[in-house]
């Protein structure tokens, strides 16, 4: 028996089988139909993260078979997702420029950061650390993160530039600049795929496949319209004097930058090795001058932005040449008498490699390496590391967070039993072994999961295969998405993220709860104006909701109770009833704690002042759950004081685990048995008995249900 339980522990999958052929075939109609719709979403989620395209692939083949392998639910699509491909590319993008091979290798790095805390998480049985993060605060994050989306897609959508730099916001008000460039053929084409996609979701037959469709038709009206025009240029191609020498000056800041780059990796390994060797002398020294390297090439890259939004405005024509030779390039209007051009409109794209990138039409996937994706080794460089941790601690949580949501809201349907410490272990292991082959971080998709529920899939092995369709795709069928344009992938993103903004769902939680609602309006807009740091966003918003929970126990409910027409009691200040001549009773709603005894004795002591006459005190204890050291100091204390002024405290309706306490410290003696009753009647019967305070007239005095209990005085 222990032997299965440990296989099965280790090999989650195993409880698939047997399988059937009729679940199989299931299965694989599923894995089918979800690979139709993930192929081009993973290439546009990639496009998101600021990877080439072909890596959404990627990720959608190896975390996808192992998350599904090793994780609990049976029908969650382990993938790219659009909020986890924008945090990638948040974390990354102030180390390195995107596309680039150090963009690349960190991603790597990531997901592999992120699969380590997830699968430890999973292994030390941690997943209700993911409580932390409350809902508001993923309600205000997402909706955050969907605007920055959708907004982050212009560029696409319109063919205009956009400026990377560490404002979001900076960025998308500088792109509004460029709004005089958009490109019409690349607007056209956004608008066509838009319609197209809208138009085929509305038919009931075309609606799961809406996005292959559509990516299928555009792809070939790119092909036969002629849709993309690129070329290069070197620098002495460019007839004007000035574009030639601002060009020069980027080569040349961009050489530099990548120098002092390497010269800080090489003073942050000597650092390390003086820290080993405690060795301060060295420290100070390379410290100060890693500081300096570092403004240095803030300074320098500042610079080379400043330069390429200069030379991204310039509108320039192409002498006439096939696009693949060089050939002499103009400022628009300088055109020398006699030469003629291809009569385009050309930008510079980017200065790669001390060449010039020139697109003079709508931009397209291009190339895509054909192949399975091969094994790498994430570059485990130690300040790379703390660099991107807190980035990975959040995507790690929020990754886990999209998943198990998820994984729960398919299990209420399909009945199945899903284990959160499990999942964590399977997305933990999937973002491990993806790290090795070229994968960036990867959750469970919401998207990709439902479609595994209404095709019918019953086992991971629908996972399985559409990781086989995926890789049929990057075997055989790369050539023919050269053509298709990037504006498409553009709305395919915008499209899915729709659906994350809930102004309705927001509206709902300021109703339901002000502190709840000011923590994701709070959580929202942090997100949107520390963007493209989205992990300070929610950091502040997990915070946030933290520190008001603990205010919100520091002053819990207290409440002087009276005796309603039909006998039971009630808050007497939200009532209106009257002050009992013989006994304030108090009800206390909340732990007590070391954060608000001093908020309990406040409020009791108040009480008793309030009804001066009254010469016993009821604490009706129900709600108290919890006693810590704290607040088992000052009951002590308030029992000796008010008994030495003439005040006799009774409590009622205490919990096993708060008269614990009481009786492990002794308090439960000191305050004497007879004066703790299990209900508040009980309590205020013993009272009233007494004869002097037999006044049919007082408000808290009890009905008569029982027979009278001993008169026996209290004190005794």
């Amino acid at each position: 028996m222990f032997a299965n339980k440990l296989l099965l522990r280790l090999f989650p999958f195993i409880a698939w089988f047997p399988v059937n052929s009729v679940i199989l075939r299931g299965d694989l109609i599923a894995g089918i139909t979800g690979g139709l719709v993930l192929v081009p979403k993973a290439m546009a989620y990639a496009q998101l993260s600021g990877l080439p395209v072909y890596y959404g692939l990627y990720v959608a083949l190896v975390p996808a078979v192992l998350g599904a392998l090793w994780g609990s639910s049976r029908q969650l699509a382990t993938g790219p997702v659009a909020i986890v491909s924008l945090m990638t590319a948040a974390a990354i993008a102030p180390l390195a420029v995107p596309f680039s091979e150090e963009f690349v290798g960190l991603a790597l790095l990531l997901a592999l950061m992120v699969g380590v805390i997830q699968f430890a998480l999973g292994a030390l049985k941690l997943g209700t650390i993911v409580n932390f993060v409350s809902h508001p605060v993923i309600l205000g994050f997402m909706n955050a993160a969907a605007i920055i989306i959708a907004l982050s897609q212009l560029d696409m959508l319109l063919g205009i530039p956009k400026g990377r730099s560490d404002s979001f916001v900076k960025d998308i008000w500088e792109m509004m600049s460029y709004l005089p460039q958009t490109h019409l053929p690349t607007l056209a084409m956004s608008a066509f795929a838009l319609a197209l996609m809208l138009v085929l979701k509305k038919i009931k037959p075309l609606s799961k496949p809406s996005v292959l469709i559509a990516v299928v038709i555009t792809t070939l009206v790119s092909y036969y319209a002629g849709f993309a025009h690129n070329s290069k240029a070197r620098t002495d191609d460019f007839a004007n004097a000035e574009v030639a020498a601002a060009i020069t000056g980027y080569i040349n800041v961009d050489n530099n930058t990548r120098d002092l780059a390497a010269e800080i990796a090489a003073h942050s390994a000597s650092l390390r090795s003086a820290q080993k060797a405690r060795d301060g002398s060295t420290m100070a020294d390379l410290e100060y001058q890693i500081d300096m390297m570092r403004i240095g090439l803030a300074n320098l890259e500042a610079e080379n932005k400043g330069r390429m939004k200069s030379l991204a405005l310039l509108s320039l024509e192409r002498a006439k040449a096939p696009e693949d030779q060089y050939a002499r390039i103009y400022l628009a209007g300088e055109i020398p008498p006699g030469a003629e051009t291809d009569g385009r409109r050309w930008h510079v794209k980017k200065i790669e490699k001390g060449e010039v990138r020139l697109v003079g039409g709508g931009d397209v996937v291009g190339n895509i390496p054909g192949g399975l994706p091969g094994f790498r080794l994430p570059p485990l460089g130690l300040d790379a590391m703390l660099s991107l941790f807190s980035a990975a601690l959040i995507i790690a949580l929020v990754a886990f967070m999209e998943s198990i949501s998820m994984a729960k809201a398919m299990a209420a349907t399909t009945k199945d039993k899903i284990d959160p410490n499990q999942e964590l272990i399977g997305q933990g292991l999937a973002n491990i072994g993806g790290s090795f082959f070229q994968c960036y971080p990867a959750c469970g998709s919401f998207t990709g999961s439902a479609i595994n529920l209404q095709a019918g899939a019953r086992t991971g092995f629908a996972m399985v295969f559409n990781g086989v369709f995926v890789a049929v795709t990057l075997l055989f069928l790369t050539p023919f998405l050269y053509h298709l344009p990037k504006a498409v992938l553009a709305v395919i993103i915008l499209l899915a993220v729709t659906g994350l903004i809930t102004p309705g769902a927001l509206k709902h939680t300021w109703k339901a709860s002000r502190a709840d609602g000011i923590t994701a309006l709070i959580t929202f807009v942090a997100t949107l104006g520390f963007a493209p740091h989205l992990d300070k966003g929610i950091m502040i918003g997990a915070m946030l909701a933290i520190l008001l929970h603990l205010y919100s126990t520091m002053k819990p409910r207290v409440a002087i109770l009276g005796r309603m027409p039909d006998g039971s009691l009630r808050d007497a200040g939200v009532n209106n009833l009257p002050a009992s001549n013989v006994v304030t009773a108090v009800r206390f709603d909340g732990r007590l704690y070391f954060a608000n005894v001093s908020y309990f004795e406040d409020a009791v002591l108040n009480a008793v002042a309030e009804n001066p006459a009254a010469p016993y005190l009821l604490v009706v204890g129900n709600g108290i759950n919890d006693l810590d050291a704290s607040g088992e100091e000052v009951i002590h204390h308030l029992v000796e004081r008010l008994n030495e002024n003439g005040v006799v405290v009774i409590f009622s309706g205490l919990k096993k685990q708060v008269t614990d306490v009481m009786r492990a410290t002794g308090l439960y003696d000191v305050i004497g048995e007879k004066r703790f009753f299990s209900t508040a009647e009980q309590a205020l019967e013993r009272i009233y008995s007494r004869a002097e305070y037999a006044g049919e007239d007082d408000p808290l005095k009890p009905q008569p249900r029982v027979a009278k209990m001993s008169a026996e005085r209290l004190h005794d």
